[in-house]
């Protein structure tokens, strides 16, 4: 009897790795998952061990595929973007640990850029603005000051790498160093019109070429792993950064459709189609992926500061004991009675891009209790979501009618519907949430034919749950003025 074929799919988040088997409907039947973790050695700095990294994907990974006898006919990566790794390519050894595209540590080399008037060139190549979000100086600042990694980088025995880097050369022994479009796009060296790494901006940086890795498209053969048990030569046929790949899970496969995934951050991203659209209030123009010979492009914004507020919330004030505590402490006063929460503990992204802000909390009162505050900081998720989509409503000319919502923070209907009501749109949620790793799953197999093209995905996708609107305009008006208000007391 022939074994169940399915896509494996390899989901390295922030702050855990996934293993999700998916079948041919695009339905998950299986899944494992491990927290790694975060190191904080300075504040505004982050960082995560690559080992680890690796060590805890392949657990997820064999434990996935050990429950049941399973042909694995692909395998699809997703991944964090913009963090940095840098490895010996002679050993595999991280020369450092991974520096996380949370990391503000060279926010003082970003602005020396800006000073130095760089913002217009980088901009027209890459589609980012200057930050320390993208990797480009991270792997500058690791250049320059760990011991001996110049040298090791000039003389080509140094590899950099984003996440799926990482894991492909692991996954293949060695054997391959490439990445995709989408993650190439991520890094400030990458021309996303050319779609080659740039040469101009890397001498400029000092970051020798030799270390780069095959830029290749989204959905193809990257190469072979050994790493399945009782499988060999199974291909690795898929990649694309978390954000990217969840655009493609949730079926935004049309110019001006638009999805935001919840998660330790929230990221929208608008498919523009197949030329990209210069941005100039904030937003980033991305390659969303490469697939079927066609190069996509996006547009992107960024909140820095979304699951991690109700983390901190648990972990580092005790207010909640589990995430899931938010919705009920939430909905269990009226409001916020005045409490506005900023959570910008890593700067602010769109469309403020001031890495310098820190959190504030506004409005308290002797009358301020915990569900006040736990109310507030869900608000503020569903606040600097509105941020964004008023800008790529202007810069795009289009008005959106749906946002297309997953990831973790989906579970929590109080924030949905607060999403909803300060947006006055309707928030759609997917039948099946796995969509980053879904999108991951839908390239590789488009990739070995297991499905024909996108349309034969688009039906895949089927609705689970919607949110309407239920604000007048008034209130949403007099809301949102609140909120402008309190960002702009802390970014002052």
């Amino acid at each position: 009897m022939k074994k169940p074929q399915f896509i494996l799919a390899l989901d390295q988040g922030t702050t855990s790795c996934r293993a999700i088997l998916f079948d041919q409907a695009g339905r998950a039947v299986s899944s494992s998952q491990r927290e790694i973790t975060q190191y904080f050695p300075y504040n505004g700095w982050v960082e995560h061990d690559a080992e680890e990294i690796w060590n805890t994907q392949r657990a997820v990974m064999l434990d996935v595929v050990s429950r049941e006898p399973n042909e694995i006919i692909a395998i699809g990566i997703t991944n964090q973007r913009e963090t940095v790794i840098v490895w010996d390519r002679e050993t595999g050894k991280p020369l450092h640990p991974a520096i996380v595209w949370q990391c503000r540590r060279t926010t003082a080399l970003c602005n020396r850029l800006k000073e130095e008037g760089r913002e217009e060139e980088i901009r027209a190549k890459t589609g980012l603005i200057i930050d320390p979000y993208f990797s480009a100086t991270k792997l500058v600042w690791l250049l320059e000051n760990v011991p001996g990694l110049r040298q090791k980088a000039e003389e080509g025995q140094a590899l950099f790498g984003t996440v799926d880097s990482w894991l492909i050369w692991k996954l293949t022994n060695g054997k391959v160093h490439a990445t995709d479009v989408t993650n190439a796009s991520r890094t400030m060296m990458f021309n996303i019109h050319k779609l080659t790494w740039d040469e101009d901006l890397c001498q400029s940086f000092g970051i020798p070429l030799s270390m780069l890795p095959e830029v290749r498209p989204s959905s193809g053969i990257f190469g072979m792993t050994n790493e399945i048990p009782g499988q060999t030569e199974v291909p690795i046929a898929g990649a694309a950064g978390d954000q990217q790949a969840a655009l493609f899970g949730q079926a935004c496969h049309k110019e001006g459709m638009l999805k935001n995934t919840y998660g330790t951050g929230c990221f929208l991203l608008m498919n523009t189609g197949e030329q990209p659209k210069e941005s100039r209030h904030g937003l980033l123009t991305t390659i969303a992926w490469q697939a079927e010979g066609r190069t996509e492009y996006a547009l992107e914004g960024s909140v820095f500061t979304a699951g991690a507020v109700i983390q901190w919330l648990r972990d580092g004030l005790s207010l909640i004991g589990h995430a899931s505590e938010s919705e009920q402490l939430a909905a269990s006063v009226p409001d916020t009675d005045g409490v506005f929460f900023v959570p910008a503990f890593n700067g602010l992204g769109t469309p403020y891009w001031n890495p310098d802000a820190r959190g504030m909390i506004t409005g308290i009162t002797r009358g301020t209790r915990k569900e006040h505050i736990v109310r507030a900081a869900l608000e503020a998720v569903a606040y600097q979501t509105a941020d964004v989509i008023r800008v790529m409503e202007q810069e795009s000319g289009i008005r959106l009618c749906e946002l297309r919502a997953d990831g973790g923070m989906v579970k929590n209907h109080f924030l949905m519907q607060f999403q909803a009501d300060i947006l006055g749109r309707t928030v759609t949620l997917p039948q099946e949430q796995e969509t980053t790793a879904l999108g991951a799953a839908y390239l590789a197999g488009l990739a070995i034919g297991l499905w024909g093209d996108r349309e034969e995905l688009q039906k895949l996708w089927t609705e689970k749950e919607r949110f309407y609107p239920t604000w007048g305009e008034a209130r949403r008006n007099e809301q949102y003025q609140m909120w402008e208000r309190a960002v702009q007391r802390q970014i002052r």
